[in-house]
């Protein structure tokens, strides 16, 4: 299945599996930080920051905004994990839409607790592997210690 535009960065035959929840998205359509509420009540926020190498790469940033838990990055266990992957991914294809030049993405998951002796942490190769499933053919991903990164294939091979 041939891509029509070089710059797409999901797969075309890409559906989610899951319903993503309703997204707030910036009033400026070049705006960076998009939010969601579960169905448990959790506010989530996602954010793209621009990479200080390289103003085409994007740091994407996830965390929960609730006073309920520690930190920004603590795990919430409400079963609601796949709806809330259906829906980031969708808050990075919309941003991506508006920044069809961007050329990087870089996500790194927070580790457990009981897991941090680990190299990977279980977000991160879960981000890796979903990455891997909906990508175009015009985007690679790669998992470098804790961090994944998607970079756009360019026509020369770079």
């Amino acid at each position: 299945m041939a891509e029509t535009n070089p710059n797409t960065l999901l797969r075309k035959d890409y559906k989610p599996s899951f319903e993503p929840y309703e997204i707030m998205v910036p009033e400026i359509q070049s705006g960076d930080t998009y939010y969601f509420d579960t169905e448990s009540g959790l506010k989530y926020q996602v954010r793209f920051g621009k990479k200080r190498d390289n103003y085409l790469g994007n740091i994407i940033n996830f965390s929960v905004l609730s006073e309920e838990f520690e930190d920004e990055y603590s795990e919430t266990n409400r079963g609601e994990v796949y709806r809330i992957i259906a829906t980031v991914i969708e808050i990075v294809r919309i941003y991506h839409e508006n920044h069809e030049h961007s050329d990087t993405y870089e996500f790194t998951g927070e580790f457990k607790d009981e897991h941090d002796a680990q190299a990977v942490s279980i977000r991160s190769r879960l981000y890796y592997r979903y990455a891997m499933r909906i990508l175009s053919k015009n985007w690679k991903a790669e998992l470098e210690g804790n961090k994944v990164t998607i970079h756009k294939i360019h026509p020369n091979g770079i």
